[in-house]
């Protein structure tokens, strides 16, 4: 089964690729990180990035995404461009029939370090070992994006779905990361649907 994790990023989004075989087994296929200028239109900088995710998504015909889940950070900027790639990633995937998994930062050390709070540079180390790499995968974008798609293939392996059920369909199996998310969209979700001046 060929996995494509994606962490999400209007300036660098990290795109990793893996194999994965029986049990925990994961096989290094590629890794890139699309870019676009800062200086550029947003609606340019979608398009850029979007264009690059649609090349890889319809050359490497992947059977699952593993995209990293927006979660709140005081850069509000930041949060917007990796929500505006990810939802640029959605589109893409759906309109192919790929089903899309989303995982948390948390989630995705956990799974790679066996400690959710690791440091970048933990997990990129862990990614190296596990995937029998040379050296380790720069920037830590790719390392990230890799980190994804092995969590991925580990969930799948455990018999997981490949299209994860959303954290507010399955509230008791929750991480904190995961309930204020849910939280942080009930909040907007009432907020749209209050009544209009």
């Amino acid at each position: 089964m060929r996995i494509i994790g994606i962490d999400p990023g209007l300036t660098r989004c990290g795109v990793g690729i893996v194999t994965a075989g029986a049990g925990r087994r994961v096989e290094f296929s590629h890794v890139e990180v699309l870019g676009s200028p800062a200086g550029a239109s947003l609606p340019a900088r979608l398009h850029q990035i979007g264009s690059g995710i649609r090349r890889l998504l319809d050359g490497e015909r992947p059977d699952g995404i593993a995209l990293e889940r927006v979660f709140a950070q005081q850069n509000v900027a930041s949060v917007m461009g990796v929500a505006q790639i990810s939802g640029v990633v959605m589109y893409l995937a759906e309109e192919r029939g790929i089903p899309v998994a989303l995982y948390t930062p948390n989630e995705v050390k956990s799974q790679v370090t066996g400690y959710g709070s690791a440091d970048k540079a933990q997990v990129t180390t862990m990614v190296t070992r596990l995937l029998g790499l040379a050296a380790p995968p720069k920037p830590a974008d790719a390392a990230d994006a890799l980190a994804l798609a092995i969590t991925h293939a580990w969930h799948l392996g455990r018999g997981g779905s490949a299209d994860r059920q959303s954290a507010a369909a399955a509230p008791a199996a929750e991480t904190p990361a995961q309930r204020a998310w849910r939280e942080a969209e009930a909040k907007v979700g009432r907020r749209r649907s209050g009544p209009r001046a």
